[in-house]
Parts: C-alpha cells; structure tokens; sequence
C-alpha cells in the first residue's frame, strides 16, 4: 500500500505512549476510512471485537469494508441491518453484525453472540452501543459477567455491555464545517484490547510517514500535523 500522509489522515491527540488507551483519528474521506480499516484489518487476530459508534452517515459500513479488505475478504461487504450479522472469510473469519434495529440490550444477551466473540474469526459491530446499558440497574442479573464501558470512550458512564473483557471501540463523528471529515475516537478495554489499539495507532503514524512513494506535505506541531 502507498504510505501518503494526504491519504491516510492524522493522528491528533494520544496519551500514555507506551500503553495508549485513547486516541483520536481524523480522515477526510470514504477512501481515507477505508484506509484506515484496512490498516486495523491488517492487525486483527482471531476473537478480536471492534465495537463502532456513530449516527447514520458517520462512516462505520465504510471502515468495516476496509477491515474487510484489511482481512482479505473477497467482494463486497455491506452492512447487515435486516440480518444483524453476515459472515465473511478471508484470513480469518469477519463476523460483521449491525445493531440498528434491536429494540434492547436484552436482545444481544438471547441472540448468543458470545459464541462469536470467542471463537477463531473477528467480530466487527456497528450500532454497538445499542446492545449497552445506560445504566447498570436495567441489567439482568448476569451483571456480573458483563464489561464496563467508561464515560468518555463513546459510550455512557457506568454503560455495562455484553462484550467480551477486551474490545477496541471506534467512535465516528463528522467534523462541524467539513462536509467529508471525520474524526475516529479510539478507546480500548483489556490487556489485548490495549495492544490493539497501540499497534492500530502505530499503523496510522507508519502510514503518515513520508516513504520513498509517499507526497511529502508541509506539517508543524508534531502529533497535530495534518496532512491535508
């Protein structure tokens, strides 16, 4: 793949270089999110799950295309909103579900998508935090075996979820007065979910570096520099 800092977007805020849990992405484009999903594909391991927030238009069907082709998955990948879930096969399995149209986080908990996450394939889920408690006290009993998601990681505060203990989480929102910007938030939960998101964040930087290939573009101020 071409390392071009134009087409790859920008890493702009990050803390705990070692270990990063938060992160934030910036793409300009359907292209560049689909860039930046195959550099995520690329990285994935069996029972990975990337859990992806956003309204409609914000861009989720299109990382996940690119997750797919980071995945080399033949053909085209939609998102499966009248199903919830379509399986794919590349190198690994893609379990691509869609959350849209679940009326309430019990619904995940009855469907056995547990059986996904652990297994030798990786679960993608768009609409995610719709299979997520706003508030601990609607959960079932089983609270005890569900995650917590952290205020500010694109979730609500005391959000409990169905996922697994280690997941990276990408929240997409558009960027006020640029029509095709989008900035990707990045948070992650365990051990291999961290991992994840620092090789991820790694990945970015790599592809941002000016090669031999690459358009070198003006830039100042280190981790702001956007390659616009």
């Amino acid at each position: 793949m071409k390392r071009d800092r134009q087409a790859i977007g920008y890493m702009d805020q990050m803390t705990n270089m070692t270990a990063p849990q938060r992160a934030t992405l910036r793409s300009h484009g359907v292209a560049e999110t689909q860039r930046l999903g195959a550099l995520l594909g690329a990285q994935l391991a069996p029972g990975d799950v990337v859990l992806l927030h956003g309204d409609l238009g914000a861009g989720k069907t299109a990382f996940t295309q690119g997750i797919a082709g980071g995945l080399e998955v033949p053909g085209t990948v939609n998102s499966p909103t009248f199903t919830i879930l379509k399986e794919y096969f590349g190198r690994l399995p893609l379990y691509h579900f869609d959350l849209y149209r679940i009326e309430s986080p019990d619904e995940v908990m009855t469907l056995g998508f547990e059986d996904y996450f652990d297994s030798d394939g990786v679960s993608v889920i768009e609409w995610a935090e719709r299979g997520e408690y706003m508030d601990a006290a609607d959960a079932p009993d089983t609270t005890d075996a569900l995650g917590a998601a952290s205020a500010g990681d694109g979730a609500a505060p005391d959000a409990m979820s169905p996922w697994p203990a280690d997941w990276l989480r990408i929240a997409l929102a558009p960027v006020a007065g640029e029509r095709d910007t989008r900035d990707l938030a990045l948070s992650a939960h365990g051990p291999r979910g961290q991992a994840l998101l620092a090789t991820f964040i790694q990945a970015a930087a790599d592809a941002q570096a000016p090669g031999p290939n690459a358009t070198p573009t003006a830039a100042t101020g280190g981790a702001d520099a956007a390659g616009d």
